[in-house]
């Protein structure tokens, strides 16, 4: 199969969850409203809460939702074939990154622009919030462990990988 065509339906898949997908979560899970304001337009500080443009935004969020798709994807490429990887880059960012991330915005949003952290403070207590940082923290590093011992086994089991 040409690598042209995984190319366009990958962009297609992507365009019809764009399009699709987070209209049906923004209106039937998240329940949000266009008029509503932002943090960066009620809370404008110039450092912390700052309007910006879409095209910025949306970028910040991508780089935010291709954390492990970059790098287990051509991983999983190299160990069972180029069809889970696609299905892992693709279905993944789709159906589990980008909701993930997206709630995770909404929340923030509804929450004047709080972290998840500072939000469970104000759910259940000050010591939750405290425990979700050291979650946050370990989790961060079970990640890059994942990581490296991903990319180490690879280069293990094929030496001639190119770096």
């Amino acid at each position: 199969m040409s690598s042209v065509i995984i190319v366009i339906v990958s962009f297609i898949l992507f365009a019809l969850g764009y399009t699709f997908y987070s209209k049906y979560l923004s209106s039937k899970i998240f329940d949000l409203d266009d008029n509503e304001t932002t943090p960066a337009h009620n809370q404008n500080d110039g450092i912390d809460f700052v309007p910006t443009k879409k095209h910025i935004l949306f970028g910040h969020h991508f780089t935010s939702i291709a954390g492990a798709a970059p790098i287990i994807g051509p991983c999983i490429a190299v160990y069972w074939g180029w069809l889970p990887a696609i299905l892992w880059v693709v279905l993944g960012t789709i159906f589990m990154g980008a909701v993930h991330d997206f709630g995770a915005l909404v929340i923030s949003l509804k929450e004047k622009g709080k972290s998840v952290a500072d939000i469970s403070s104000k759910v259940i207590n000050k010591r939750v919030r405290i425990m979700f940082l050291i979650f946050i923290m370990c989790l961060t590093w079970l990640v890059l462990a994942v990581f490296a011992n991903a990319i180490a086994g690879l280069f293990k089991k094929y030496p001639t990988a190119v770096l």
